[in-house]
């Protein structure tokens, strides 16, 4: 719902695409590992015209109403699958399209869709160090033009969400986001592979991990000389946290 209101969330991706979209040489494409694109391989979408999958149920008109028609790039995809190898990258060039894990952040970064979008899913049967390893096989493409983007949540419990309620979040909920928060300003990585070690805290804020990994594919593409900037970082509705970092060497 947060990408149909005016919100502090959106007023910052919609700074962050503006700043981008003035440098000498903005993004030429985007590549994003969203939450909802969790399978038990890796893909990615290779088609040139994807879909805007309205990928839930329940939620208003509105938002069925959304169509973020932003051209694919099957090159892109071609030359992910190349950097990822050896690991068997299945190419996706009529199934999948664009979530709205993708689209419900990207129609604020750069509404007028012109810039073309793939898709990475997420492999569910493999850790969170595994993903983190194969991000780290990306790095070339941000020499590229190429954004690369993750979409989904720190702190992920819908079963204990407060839905009408923004009020004080669960006490486990601001410990783990403040935790991991801290590792990535620490750029203690090995915090955030080994996220679980936060025991409670963790189980509870990921009970499901495909909500978090995406955050892995961010830091693993930090280099030596960068810092994260936490575009947003809050705790929302009891059991979610809305915390953007954001990767950057200009």
């Amino acid at each position: 719902m947060i990408t149909l209101d005016d919100n502090r969330f959106n007023e910052a991706w919609t700074a962050w695409g503006d700043a981008l979209r003035k440098r000498a040489v903005p993004p030429r494409a985007i590549v994003c590992v969203s939450a909802h694109w969790y399978i038990p391989c890796t893909a990615v979408t290779a088609m040139a015209r994807p879909k805007t999958i309205h990928d839930f149920g329940g939620f208003p008109q509105a938002l069925f109403d959304i169509h973020y028609p932003a051209p694919g790039d099957p090159v892109l995809a071609a030359r992910v699958r190349d950097l990822l190898a050896p690991v068997q990258v299945f190419s996706d060039d009529a199934e999948w399209g664009l979530d709205h894990g993708t689209w419900s952040v990207l129609r604020h970064v750069f509404p007028g869709a012109d810039i073309p979008v793939i898709q990475l899913a997420i492999d569910s049967t493999k850790t969170p160090r595994f993903h983190y390893e194969l991000a780290k096989r990306l790095s070339p493409l941000r020499d590229e033009g190429v954004l690369i983007a993750g979409s989904g949540n720190i702190v992920h419990n819908l079963r204990m969400m407060k839905r009408n309620d923004e009020s004080a979040s669960f006490d486990w909920a601001v410990r783990f986001n403040t935790a991991i928060a801290n590792a990535l300003n620490g750029r203690d990585h090995n915090a955030l592979i080994d996220f679980d070690l936060l025991g409670e805290d963790a189980s509870l804020s990921v009970p499901t991990p495909e909500h978090y990994l995406p955050l892995l594919y961010i830091a693993a593409l930090q280099r030596n000389d960068e810092k994260i900037t936490l575009a947003t970082d809050e705790n929302v509705n009891g059991s979610l946290s809305m915390l953007s970092a954001i990767v950057d060497g200009h």
